[in-house]
């Protein structure tokens, strides 16, 4: 049954796990500040169909994210780390809610807010929630409209889903037509295979492709006016060539094997759990024979409950796709987690009935490394750990992190946020001793792992990625040339995925270009890595004199090389 009283707690959660730290990392990876540039050239050049980016760049992806930024931004004046993840935290909520309110109608409050807290605090999950990238948006988008075709389904097809395809039209608009036939191709299966007439499903749902196409349409075809067949050639690129494997550079090639290990990490640490669990299940004797396999299956099918086949076909028939294509990462399975999540609940409220000791276990040891974060945190600040204990060629970076947080100014919040997962953990401690007839000892382990992800984005992570980012570079950059264009050169250009240096570019505003091309005019000002001066006088030594004015003596988050700023003279000018 459906009830409220969780609801309002579960928004409470996702403000404070989502939405409290948003901005205190800066970029430190080249992804989201290549994203949130896009949003910020919408704004500068009022182009909200087609800008351009880094001087010569159109956004690899739709715009839909993109709007999102800007519209955000445009409330508080500027993009900057904590309008570029709104969107991200926003559709996570999204999600979360609407899923939870799904589950909840069909198969208990309890268990929906039970999946709804394992899907918000799954790393994989809470991970691309925080971040400015499409994956969340994407993957809110198309949860969101498989669970508005289910309810259409429910009502025997009647009416239009506006919903859904709005939500849809939104995926397509994020990052293509994969966000469109994935939520269609679901439900129409599970219809299918519920009894519906093939012809019926098929035409039902291709008015919904078809409706939900109107949108992204009107929008390729103003994008196509001002790009034209590079923009074409964009699409193809991204859309169809990715599918097939023939991508013009290579791109996230895996084996399928790969959506395996990403799944069973990205779930960390409720694998730990079900790792745990393997130990104290009992089991039957498989059967060997195919036919008496298969009919045990084909039964199992039948009987199912229709929300859990339905989620159980959500999960299948993403991962095979996603099995498909040479190009494989880990956010692409992103729309399994949270029909994964409603399982895990399940198995996990079993665990409770059944077999405790697993679940005892499993919160025991996260409070021990909750423990252990603080220990070492303790051990860190004392200046315990020598220098000495790091090696190889990250050294130096290693140092520089662990020196942050030895250093690091500890205000009120901070040690709130250092000690709260050993407080979870000894409230963990102090469920687990009894033997309730209620969830506490569940909610328990999940309030430690919902503590950890706090202490590490409110504290332990801007600490420690801060130091890896850019953005003081860039800093330095603007006060050395505080206004004006700025060069980037680099000698790895590979056709359609030309590299700039994302982080630093979009700390300064959106004003560096590539050096080859435009005209950089008699002198000006290029940033390059130390290993490309060579490259650059034996390529333009003869018409332009560089001086070294700046060592950033920093390894870029973008590219991981040590970069500088060069003034050039034309030599005529220099003469």
């Amino acid at each position: 049954m459906y009830k409220r009283s969780y609801f309002w707690p579960l928004v409470a959660l996702c403000v404070l796990s989502l939405f409290l730290f948003l901005g205190q990392t800066y970029f430190h990876t080249r992804g989201e500040p290549r994203e949130a540039v896009v949003a910020l050239s919408m704004l500068q050049q009022g182009n909200w169909v087609l800008p351009v980016n880094n001087g010569v760049e159109l956004a690899f992806k739709p715009p839909f994210f993109h709007w999102c930024i800007a519209a955000v931004s445009s409330v508080v004046g500027a993009v900057n780390e904590y309008t570029a993840r709104v969107p991200s935290a926003l559709a996570l909520s999204a999600m979360v809610l609407v899923g939870y309110v799904f589950y909840a109608k069909r198969r208990g409050a309890e268990v929906a807010f039970l999946a709804a807290l394992l899907t918000l605090t799954n790393f994989e999950v809470h991970r691309a929630g925080v971040a400015c990238r499409v994956d969340m948006v994407l993957t809110a988008m198309m949860v969101i409209a498989l669970y508005q075709f289910y309810k259409w389904g429910e009502k025997g097809l009647k009416g239009i889903p506006w919903i859904g395809i709005l939500c849809l039209s939104a995926a397509a608009l994020t990052k293509g037509p994969v966000g469109l036939a994935l939520p269609c191709v679901v439900p129409a299966v599970f219809l299918w295979i519920r009894g519906t007439k093939f012809v019926r499903v098929f035409f039902s749902f291709l008015m919904v492709a078809v409706l939900a196409c109107i949108l992204p349409a009107v929008w390729y075809w103003a994008a196509y006016q001002q790009g034209g067949e590079r923009f074409l050639g964009l699409v193809l690129e991204e859309n169809v060539y990715r599918l097939m494997g023939k991508m013009t550079y290579a791109s996230h090639e895996n084996p399928a094997w790969y959506n395996v290990v990403t799944v069973v990490a990205g779930y960390v640490p409720y694998t730990l759990l079900v790792l745990i669990s393997l130990f104290f299940l009992h089991y039957r004797k498989p059967a060997l024979r195919p036919q008496v396999w298969w009919s045990r299956f084909k039964d199992y099918i039948r009987k199912m409950d229709d929300v859990r086949l339905y989620s159980l076909l959500a999960i299948v028939i993403i991962f095979v796709f996603y099995c498909i294509p040479k190009s494989k990462r880990s956010v692409y399975l992103l729309p399994i987690y949270p029909f994964i999540a409603y399982f895990l609940a399940e198995f996990v409220i079993f665990l409770r009935h059944r077999h405790l000791n697993a679940l005892r276990i499993f919160g025991s040891t996260l409070s021990v490394l909750a423990v252990l974060l603080l220990s070492v945190f303790g051990a860190v600040r004392m200046g315990w750990i020598p220098e000495s204990l790091f090696s190889g060629r990250h050294a130096a970076e290693n140092v520089a992190y662990m020196r942050a947080l030895e250093n690091v100014p500890l205000a009120f919040l901070s040690v709130v946020l250092v000690l709260l997962p050993v407080g979870a953990a000894v409230w963990y401690f102090r469920t687990q001793r009894r033997n309730a007839a209620d969830n506490g000892i569940i909610y328990a382990c999940i309030g430690v792992v919902f503590t950890i992800f706090m202490a590490l984005d409110g504290f332990y992570q801007p600490v420690v990625l801060n130091v890896k980012s850019d953005k003081a570079v860039a800093g330095e950059v603007r006060r050395i040339v505080p206004e004006g264009r700025l060069y980037s050169f680099r000698t790895d250009v590979v056709p359609n995925n030309r590299m700039h240096p994302f982080t630093v570019n979009f700390y300064l505003g959106d004003r560096m270009v590539p050096f080859d091309c435009f005209d950089p005019g008699k002198e000006g000002y290029v940033f390059m890595g130390e290993d490309m001066e060579e490259a650059f006088v034996e390529r333009y030594g003869e018409e332009y004199a560089l001086e070294d004015v700046y060592d950033s003596r920093h390894r870029s988050c973008d590219d991981k090389r040590y970069n500088h700023l060069y003034r050039f003279r034309r030599l005529e000018a220099v003469e």
